[in-house]
């Protein structure tokens, strides 16, 4: 896939899958191959052949400044499954961490070159992605990938084989989309709202200030703090920005939250996160999933060809409504920058309420035309 970008920055380096806890596949299936050729690379690691020699193994004896500790590391509880992987409750260097593990079960079924080119992807996005600090993006604590010495320690012993793993902060309240499922029928006060959207735009608008486009923006991919603070968890397809937007093309994404100009394979920027935004801040308004009755096919061809967005509800309050129409407007160079967002939206007054009323009870919102319950 060729990478692409707008004006102002160095080229888009791809961050490749720090997965979390939402279990992305894509991330899944980078860390499983980055495993395997571990194992069968093992001798030229020390080279740093593969990945451009940017990720060295512990058994080199030249740590990284993001390689962790292992002796430091204490795996717990499963969080949850995927295809190739687990994440785990886990300590690390005393601190309360989510560990996502690869599952080895892979070993063997992917060709060196996929291999090869899987951790190049995985080696740049650690690089990435370890370098962020903000309090909306999910911090990075560590990774490896794996050696034969690695010794972790579980609860219940201790296993000795060549894992690959990354160590980032544990979210307790799970992913976004989760905790909007769990409000599909009361909705959310409009001051929650408002914080959650504001706390997602100030994560977008810092990774723009860096250069970085996010590019599968949902609210899968965002996590909740104990405190209910919004963080950006998943980079496995974030790029650099780059100086040309003719570098980057591709349909890369989530269908439903892609950009028209994503969806119809045109050179784009970091306004398709803008564009994204402009979706989960809609979802974050109605507690519902956009395009429910459509399918793949049907979602892309509305989207760009007959302009289709979600109905936004006549209860919404203007100031949002006007947000969530810059945001997904179908020319690149309208959306707003994402600091324009977070402007717009702290604006936004919330003392007199103007969240969704639920569809069922007296004066409810009459804007959907079927029963929105769970």
């Amino acid at each position: 896939m060729k990478e692409k970008s707008e004006s102002g920055g160095g080229g888009y380096v791809r961050a490749d899958q720090i997965d979390l806890k939402s279990l992305d596949e894509q991330l899944q299936r980078h860390l499983s191959r980055a495993w395997t050729m571990e194992k069968n690379k093992n001798n030229r690691e020390d080279k740093g052949e593969e990945g451009g020699g940017q990720l060295r193994p512990s058994n080199t004896g030249r740590r990284q400044e993001w390689e962790i500790d292992p002796s430091q590391l204490i795996i717990k509880s499963v969080i949850a499954r995927g295809t190739f992987g687990t994440v785990h409750r886990g300590m690390y260097d005393g601190q309360d961490v989510a560990v996502k593990l690869l599952d080895w079960g892979e070993e063997g079924h992917r060709s060196e070159a996929e291999i090869a080119s899987l951790r190049a992807a995985f080696t740049q996005e650690v690089a990435v992605w370890h370098k962020l600090n903000h309090p909306n993006v999910t911090k990075f604590i560590g990774a490896t990938m794996g050696s034969s010495d690695l010794n972790i320690q579980m609860e219940n012993g201790q296993i000795g084989m060549p894992i690959c793993c990354v160590i980032v902060e544990y979210c307790p309240g799970g992913a976004l989309k989760s905790y909007l499922i769990k409000n599909r029928r009361r909705k959310l006060a409009f001051k929650v709202v408002i914080q959650l959207a504001v706390d997602l735009a100030r994560g977008l608008s810092y990774l723009h200030s860096q250069k970085i486009v996010h590019r599968d923006v949902k609210t899968e991919n965002m996590l909740l703090d104990k405190t209910r603070t919004v963080k950006i968890a998943d980079f496995g397809v974030a790029r650099l920005e780059a100086s040309n937007p003719n570098d980057m093309t591709g349909e890369t994404g989530t269908l439903g939250y892609m950009a028209p100009e994503v969806l119809n394979g045109n050179p784009y920027n970091r306004k398709c996160d803008v564009y994204s935004f402009g979706i989960c801040l809609w979802e974050i308004y109605c507690c519902d999933m956009p395009y429910p009755d459509l399918s793949f096919s049907e979602v892309t061809s509305a989207v760009v060809r007959q302009n289709l967005r979600p109905e936004i509800p006549r209860c919404c309050p203007s100031s949002l409504a006007n947000v969530m129409k810059r945001c997904w407007d179908a020319n690149p160079d309208k959306r707003p920058e994402m600091d324009e967002v977070v402007s717009m939206l702290e604006a936004i007054d919330t003392s007199k309420g103007g969240g969704m009323i639920p569809h069922d009870q007296t004066q409810g919102c009459l804007c959907f035309r079927r029963y929105r319950g769970p």
